[in-house]
């Protein structure tokens, strides 16, 4: 069964393009992966990193998600006012109110601090965040 995967980043897209050259490492083919970014410069950083299709704006947001089966990016895509901005409380609310399975790597934001965690870098939590898709796709299969 064809799976969609949306892959969520702001600014200039680079975590999201990481996350997307690593899941078409990882991750079984057949997989359709998108690329919603906050702006057209991230949307497109995805695309080139390996995205099947990509798109930027708030009804992007809208439509896509809600019919995504597994959505990653860092945690800022469910904070409005995040990324220096660039999520609104409508794409916050899309990301959130999305029926699909969510991994979002914790990563801080200026004006929130996640405590408890241990710090990584952002190549470690993509990794884990492409075995932990690769595993629940494969308990699917199952």
């Amino acid at each position: 069964m064809m799976r969609t995967v949306v892959v969520v980043d702001g600014m200039g897209g680079g975590i999201g393009a990481q996350i997307i050259a690593r899941l078409r490492k990882d991750c079984p083919s057949g997989l359709s992966i998108l690329a919603l970014g906050t702006n057209a410069v991230a949307a497109q950083r995805m695309v080139d990193a390996g995205a099947d299709r990509g798109a930027s704006g708030e009804n992007a947001f809208r439509v896509t998600l809600g019919r995504a089966d597994y959505i990653l990016g860092p945690l800022g895509i469910a904070l409005p006012d995040a990324m220096m901005g660039e999520v609104t409380a409508e794409m916050a609310r899309a990301v959130m109110s999305s029926p699909a399975r969510k991994l979002l790597l914790p990563l801080s934001q200026q004006h929130l601090e996640i405590v408890g965690l241990a710090q990584r870098n952002v190549a470690d939590l993509v990794a884990d965040a492409a075995a932990e898709l690769a595993r629940m796709l494969a308990s699917e299969r199952a």
